[in-house]
């Protein structure tokens, strides 16, 4: 299974602890960078992952700061529901109830053995479908509406 993941200046130390994690559990993963502690725009890392969540039908994993503005530049991507998980509680649900296909996490709000054990939960949980189904479907209804309108 391939998953994609991506961070700026921020995130790059827990995007590597993750990466070497998922590997581990033997994940391919598809690094869009950024790989160095210089300065770079969120939005644009944010971007390249969606774009390969979309195209691939894989899941994504996003880190800044906070994880607050990458996973709000990631939502803008029609098709995309980034969740912005502080524990494995709400991993769990963003998965089961929401059918997030993004994690957006916070390098400077969590710590990376904590992340590393959100990130197991999120992979390893699915949509549960049933009563949420509806709710996403209206998810994606909103989601056109706006998008047909720019």
């Amino acid at each position: 299974m391939k998953i994609v993941i991506g961070s700026d200046h921020a995130g790059v130390e827990m995007k590597r602890e993750i990466s070497i994690f998922l590997r581990k559990l033997g994940y391919e993963v598809i690094d869009c960078g950024t790989h160095t502690t210089d300065s770079v725009d969120y939005p644009d890392i944010a971007e390249q992952v969606t774009c390969e969540v979309l195209k691939q039908n894989i899941p994504g994993i996003l880190i800044c700061g906070t994880g607050i503005g990458i996973s709000i530049a990631a939502n803008k991507v029609d098709g995309i529901r980034a969740a912005l998980c502080t524990n494995e509680f709400t991993a769990r649900l963003a998965r089961q109830h929401n059918d997030a296909n993004i994690l957006a996490l916070g390098s400077r709000v969590t710590a990376v053995s904590y992340a590393l054990e959100i990130v197991d939960v999120f992979i390893k949980t699915d949509f549960e479908a049933g009563r949420h189904h509806n709710r996403v479907e209206k998810i994606k209804q909103i989601e056109k509406k706006y998008y047909e309108r720019s």
